[in-house]
């Protein structure tokens, strides 16, 4: 099969491949299933729904964001999109591909080279990457002009190479450009019809508008979203289980990939923070290389990635099995905090007046536990330097250009995530020192109020603590201790 695969691309035109490729398929099998390098409803049955573009999201909604966005575009004025680069591990070795959030979100395309230009006369035109052999050869096929006519639903496509040629004159008839200045790229920045723009200063940050889109989510949206939570609730809840046996940092990190992985997850949204002991007061922790320590509570900031959009929580436990006084006098007052939080999220409330109300809240629990001595905002940061949350969606910290300050409405999914981080020279009662705990929840803002997304894991003491012991007891004694032995 290789021998003969090799003596037609050798002996064909690269114009004659595509067409030779698919008669030779065409000859193996009664039904051609036409590779675009991302899953379809023909390639993936069981993934899409026929008239999806991407799992969960249809072909319809994708033409409606496209809509709405050319409706708060000015008139006049033009859209560029560009895909995410490659990004390199070594000259050869590349990083796993994830697509830019706005450009997955109006083409629904989930592969690298491609440029989208949005605008009221030319509707989506998109710029695909053309197939070469040697790429289809060592790393398959990739989504072209057909596939953007075809599958992405554009008003109109062209190879690449005529973007130079086309994208000009349409710039020259534009007095506004919004463009994606996360992907920018030369292949469309050194047209002098672009650096004309940027001259007459008539070039902006797309952002502003796909942001305030992306911002409210869709039923479609919400759906993959409460899924991509509940995947996460079941890995972390996983590891907590095994945490008491398995007390590696390192070795919590990989259960909860690969349950997550198990589960559909994609990848996951971020590097797993395991902060076990002191390192719990490290607030994004990445090295999960330690053991923890027993008796020490051990911090997981997790989230999973499900078909473009991501989930986001966190959770403080003692494998040991039970807190220590000082531990729960802590985590008391960090999860009465966030169910506070949580009552408050409601439509026209703001993630900055909850932030401002868990300061207060946690200022005066730190006071009356000794932690601070005055009220001073600078002794307060250096326990908690963080905000209370925020939005959630196909990034981790989604919609930047949208302001805390932004009443918030239904269909917005925020974090909430009071913590405090203690670092182990800190001034206080030496009990509290090196301890790090946080807890983060997924809230999604309704007409009536709010739905807590991560609601099935366990966050109360008494509820972590029956957990973790009886499933210990479940495994038995002996089994435990021959697991510790090993792993000691």
């Amino acid at each position: 099969m290789h021998c003969v695969l090799r003596k037609l691309t050798n002996s064909i035109s690269r114009s004659q491949f595509r067409t030779k490729i698919v008669g030779f398929r065409s000859y193996c099998s009664n039904k051609v299933v036409v590779d675009i390098g991302q899953p379809t409803p023909a390639s993936h049955p069981k993934l899409l729904k026929d008239g999806e573009i991407t799992p969960g999201i249809s072909s319809d909604e994708y033409i409606e964001r496209r809509k709405k966005l050319l409706d708060l575009l000015p008139e006049k004025s033009l859209a560029i999109i560009a895909a995410a680069p490659v990004k390199m591990m070594t000259d050869v070795v590349p990083y796993t591909f994830r697509q830019d959030a706005d450009y997955l979100y109006i083409t629904g395309c989930q592969q690298p080279g491609g440029v989208a230009v949005l605008g009221h006369d030319i509707g989506l035109c998109m710029f695909m990457p053309e197939v070469k052999l040697y790429d289809v050869t060592w790393q398959g096929q990739i989504a072209g002009v057909e596939a953007a006519l075809d599958t992405f639903k554009a008003d109109k496509a062209y190879p690449m190479r005529k973007l130079r040629e086309i994208l000009p004159d349409m710039l020259r008839g534009s007095s506004k450009l919004f463009h994606n200045t996360q992907t920018a790229t030369s292949t469309y920045t050194e047209l002098e019809a672009f650096q004309k723009l940027v001259y007459c200063n008539n070039v902006r940050d797309l952002s502003v508008y796909t942001h305030q889109l992306r911002w409210i989510k869709s039923p479609a949206e919400l759906k993959l979203m409460k899924e991509a939570a509940s995947i996460a609730c079941q890995a972390l809840l996983l590891t907590m289980l095994h945490s008491k046996t398995y007390p590696f940092e390192g070795m919590l990190a990989a259960k909860v990939e690969y349950e997550c992985r198990m589960r559909g997850a994609q990848r996951m949204g971020f590097n797993p923070v395991v902060g076990g002991g002191p390192n719990a007061s490290v607030i994004h922790y990445s090295r999960n290389d330690q053991k923890i320590k027993q008796g020490d509570l051990v911090l997981m900031d997790v989230g999973c990635e499900l078909h473009g959009y991501v989930s986001d929580l966190t959770r403080t436990w003692p494998p040991c099995g039970s807190f220590s006084s000082s531990q729960e006098e802590l985590y008391e007052l960090i999860l009465e905090t966030n169910k506070r939080c949580v009552e408050l999220c409601k439509p026209g409330a703001s993630i900055r007046e909850i932030h401002n109300y868990s300061v207060d809240m946690l200022q005066k629990g730190f006071k009356e536990i000794g932690l601070l001595k005055n009220g001073g905002s600078s002794s307060y940061h250096k326990l908690n330097p963080t905000s209370i949350g925020h939005y959630l969606g196909m990034d981790i910290h989604d919609c930047s250009m949208v302001s805390f300050d932004a009443p918030l409405k239904p269909g917005v999914v925020i974090t909430i995530e009071p913590g405090v981080y203690i670092p182990s020279s800190y001034n206080c009662p030496e009990r509290y020192r090196g301890i790090g705990i946080r807890i983060e929840d997924e809230v999604l803002i309704t007409e009536t109020g709010y739905e807590v997304l991560t609601a099935s894991i366990p966050k109360e003491v008494k509820q972590i603590e029956s957990l973790l012991n009886n499933f210990c007891n479940g495994m038995g004694v002996e089994n435990q201790n021959n697991m510790r032995a090993t792993f000691s």
